[in-house]
């Protein structure tokens, strides 16, 4: 069974969301804990892979990719490891998620323009075992990535 959040990892997590770039002194510091609690956590985290990497903080956008989209895919079950591989290999494939339902994969995508878009949705219904795509523009991000709000809810709930 995986490790879950006990009230130090919120107090640490919650400085880190405010400052993700603090030293360990200054978490320490901010959060009241101290110095060898924070740097033993944070290698914790790090050994457990709780936290991401620093990748997804990088807006496409900067790098020349304005556009992003979600292709949701449906694929022959028996080649959907070898798809999944394929799809690793398209450089504007920045996310693939498996689905249970009508559809198996959602993959989100970045595209310089239209047209790149297109043909960056042309390469994955040309892969070997993909059925079917549909592709949806993102628009606008109405809410963004967000996690702080779940720190400490599963302490509530479990009282």
């Amino acid at each position: 069974m995986q490790r879950r959040a006990d009230a130090i990892d919120a107090a640490l997590l919650h400085a880190l969301i405010d400052n993700p770039d603090a030293t360990n002194i200054a978490v320490a510091e901010a959060t009241g804990l101290a110095r060898n609690t924070v740097r033993s956590r944070l290698g914790r985290y790090a050994e457990e892979q709780t936290l991401r990497t620093f990748e997804r903080r990088i807006d496409p956008a900067f790098l020349g990719y304005p556009l992003s989209a979600y292709v949701v895919t449906k694929v022959t079950q028996r080649k959907l490891t070898s798809v999944s591989q394929a799809l690793g290999d398209i450089p504007e494939v920045i996310e693939v998620q498996g689905l249970s339902g009508l559809n198996d994969l959602l993959v989100h995508v970045v595209a310089r323009d239209a047209d790149d878009l297109y043909r960056v949705a042309g390469r994955i219904l040309a892969t070997d075992g993909v059925k079917r795509t549909n592709t949806g523009l993102v628009m606008r991000e109405l809410v963004s990535y967000r996690i702080s709000q779940l720190i400490g809810v599963h302490d509530s709930r479990s009282q």
